[in-house]
């Protein structure tokens, strides 16, 4: 479908702003918001959505931005829906400072970035880039992440409420807007009101290519490992010491490759150590534990365990203690109740002029927890490639047909939503 009217894009002005306010999180920190920073971006949202004429945009004392868009069709019963994306960038990479550059017309070229021209974007090592010719590529400058994880979200929803507000003839239900900090550390939920938001079904907008979908994501467990050492003066150690340190060593060294994030792909899991602190007496190890199957998390802590007590052997006086405890589970159960919630997404990238394309993700989104908490929410695509590093891109395009898509996807929950009853007055 062609709209009436030709729509007069801004997520690409939007997101060029949005991107030069550090948004990083912190996975140190006991607050929610994890850093004050995010709510600059929050208030910056809300000064936009409410001089659309979006009256009750709000920034919450959490970090959360709210908003409704009404529904201008004279249908009753068109389900409510959300759109979602998260504020924070990931704490793998500066984002601050951030100089978005727009690469005009790209060619197929290598993309030097200027502030640091050891970081260069080859189309062997984005393929996707080759999808992008003719188009115009969006960096940042080369010491920075870009942050289109998950600003592009962020401006395409943003884009998609003016498009909303300022164009009556796309009819459409109760539209509800949730912006959210601290996904990147695995807290963009924590706080999130769902009987605020009210809907029946949600679709995060943070996929990669355009025209993808994704109903599937990893269920995820975290363990740590605790190691009891024994601890001796160095200088009279022999047959008394059993470093803490040296048995984490060891049993870091012993996993196997193939079940590691860097063995594995499409829809194999991994046990993957992310952090190691102590000293000889005692050495944590924290894990992440991911899988599509859910049923397969316990066989991958069970290798942790299995690991441990093989290495202990050698160290008949240590000990250790492993705890486990669940973080998220694959949203596909959820989604697989409701397959009209993605089947919708599917037909608007159709209509948006796409191929769609059904994936999984290695990982998560805030729309894994959020299904799991009575919101049915599964991922479309923002244009986002590269994230968490310096080479980190997205397309002017891309993003636009992001903004269709949601466009595309409000009008077909309203198409499909049962006409209102004609009232016959018998005279």
């Amino acid at each position: 479908m062609v709209f009436n009217t030709p729509l007069s894009f801004t997520a690409t002005e939007r997101f060029l702003r949005y991107v030069t306010i550090d948004t990083q999180s912190d996975p140190s920190s006991p607050t929610c918001p994890s850093t004050e920073k995010q709510k600059e971006l929050g208030r910056v949202l809300v000064q936009e959505l409410l001089a659309m004429g979006v009256t009750d945009a709000h920034l919450d004392e959490f970090g959360y931005v709210y908003a409704t868009i009404p529904a201008n069709s004279a249908k009753p019963d068109i389900p409510v829906i959300c759109f979602c994306s998260h504020m924070d960038t990931s704490p793998d990479c500066s984002g601050k400072n951030v100089k978005p550059i727009i690469h005009k017309n790209y060619d197929g070229a290598d993309i030097v970035l200027p502030d640091d021209t050891t970081q260069v974007l080859r189309l062997k090592d984005h393929p996707d880039l080759k999808n992008q010719i003719g188009n115009d590529v969006i960096t940042a400058s080369g010491t920075t992440l870009l942050g289109a994880d998950n600003k592009a979200g962020v401006a395409e929803i943003m884009d998609a409420c003016y498009q909303l507000m300022h164009h009556p003839e796309i009819k459409h239900g109760t539209i509800k807007i949730l912006f959210t900090p601290d996904e990147e550390i695995g807290r963009g939920v924590d706080k999130a009101d769902i009987s605020k938001i009210g809907a029946f079904a949600c679709y995060t907008i943070d996929g990669e290519s355009a025209g993808n979908m994704e109903n599937e994501t990893f269920s995820a467990d975290g363990a740590k490992l605790t190691i009891n050492g024994i601890s001796a003066h160095p200088g009279f150690a022999k047959g008394k010491m059993e470093s803490a340190i040296k048995i984490a060593g060891l049993i870091v060294a012993a996993l196997p490759h193939e079940l590691s994030p860097e063995g594995t792909e499409g829809m194999q899991g991994f046990v993957h150590p992310v952090d190691i602190t102590g000293h000889v007496e005692t050495a944590t190890i924290d894990f992440i534990i991911r899988d599509f199957d859910e049923q397969k998390l316990s066989n991958h802590a069970d290798v942790i365990r299995k690991i441990t007590e093989e290495v202990l052997v050698n160290f008949p006086n240590a000990t250790y203690v492993l705890d486990v405890k669940p973080q998220y589970r694959n949203m596909k159960n959820v989604l697989a109740k409701y397959p009209q919630i993605v089947d919708y997404g599917m037909e608007a990238i159709k209509r948006a002029g796409m191929e769609p394309k059904l994936c999984s993700i290695r990982g998560g989104t805030d729309g894994s927890r959020l299904s799991f908490m009575g919101l049915p929410t599964p991922n479309i695509f923002a244009g986002e490639h590269a994230f968490h590093g310096k080479e980190e891109w997205v397309s002017v395009q891309d993003m636009q047909k992001a903004v269709e898509t949601i466009l595309h996807l409000c009008m077909v929950w309203e198409e499909t939503a049962p006409p209102a009853k004609t009232v016959i007055t018998i005279k």
